[in-house]
């Protein structure tokens, strides 16, 4: 049994995590979140209170950081700032969280000489072509875009440093997009699911054509958990579902499970660099650690979060006003 430490576990992808271990493991959980707009404790709700406790603090704190991390014998990275619009208004808190909190993790891990998983993203690799049939893989070059995916890069680019220079028992994971439950209505995905519950038209940034490979935030999480127990220390994993899909399809499809006509949604201004293809080899994953996803079928796992959403308009009501309002003040 492990005793995990998870930052940002209050978020999206962590509070998932978070779930999955308490699920599937005998292991006992501390989630440290600074609660920001993006964390929500009622993601964390209904927790085996024996093996889950929740600390609230900023991963830049290092004496609370120091604190934990001698309490714990894994960590597990998830603690970011995320939202690429967000990043473009005020990158500061990017630097922050992912590069300034990233740095005071590492420095702890290598106090206490401990087992630590950095969760990152595909972003770090820019883009590719709409018709480039090459996918991103562990050898891609680093080629970030906005301010988000420059600060990931940058935290990766610490967690190699401190591995090859200091001896850091640290392993990356670099993972395409998300969706699944918990996850904010600012994003994508629950964005046009919780405006079709409301009975109004979803928003399609430009014409809709650019290029995402969506996981269930569940196969993120198992692979995670893969990693910390067969990956190699220094190495990096990507992880994906094969899950391409343009964003005109994904609003198209969720309008159609959700009984409504495909084509009833609304255009919207692109936004600045918007970055027009991700794509996740995850060979490596696959056949090393022997890891699989379970929701393979794209339309099935979108079905399963759709469900997830209507049934817990409580957890996500709170939060829609106020998002619309910010984005309709942007024109989107």
């Amino acid at each position: 049994m492990s005793r995990l430490l998870v930052t940002g576990g209050a978020g999206f992808i962590g509070s998932n995590f978070v779930h999955y271990v308490l699920a599937n493991t005998d292991n006992t959980v501390t989630v440290l979140d600074k609660l920001t707009y993006a964390g929500n404790l009622a993601s964390l709700e209904g927790l085996p209170a024996d093996r889950f406790r929740f600390v609230r603090g900023d991963v830049a704190d290092a004496p609370l950081v120091d604190e934990l991390f001698a309490e714990h014998d894994t960590v597990v990275h998830y603690a970011a700032e995320s939202h690429n619009d967000n990043s473009l208004a005020n990158p500061r808190p990017f630097l922050d969280t992912n590069l300034i909190g990233t740095y005071t993790l590492l420095e702890a891990a290598r106090t206490h000489d401990i087992r630590f998983h950095h969760i990152s993203t595909d972003e770090v690799y820019g883009d590719l072509e709409l018709d480039d049939p090459s996918k991103f893989t562990e050898q891609t070059p680093y080629n970030p875009s906005s301010p988000y995916s420059s600060t990931k890069a940058g935290s990766d680019l610490l967690v190699r440093a401190w591995v090859r220079s200091f001896g850091v028992k640290a392993t990356i994971s670099n993972c395409s997009n998300n969706y699944g439950p918990y996850q904010h209505v600012e994003k994508f995905i629950p964005r046009q699911i919780t405006n079709v519950l409301r009975g109004e038209r979803p928003k399609l940034y430009g014409r809709g054509e650019n290029v995402r490979d969506w996981i269930h935030a569940n196969d993120h999480s198992s692979a995670v958990l893969t990693i910390l127990e067969k990956g190699r220390i220094g190495e990096t994993y990507l992880i994906g579902a094969d899950g391409e899909k343009n964003n005109k399809e994904v609003v198209e499809l969720i309008l159609t499970i959700l009984g409504r006509s495909a084509d009833d949604y609304d255009h919207v201004v692109d936004r600045p660099g918007h970055d027009l293809r991700y794509a996740i080899d995850s060979t490596r994953l696959r056949t090393e650690l022997g890891w699989q996803p379970e929701f393979s079928d794209f339309e099935a796992g979108l079905a399963d979060t759709i469900a997830w959403y209507r049934d817990n308009e409580g957890w996500w009501a709170p939060q829609k006003d106020a998002t619309e309002a910010k984005y309709a003040a942007q024109g989107q």
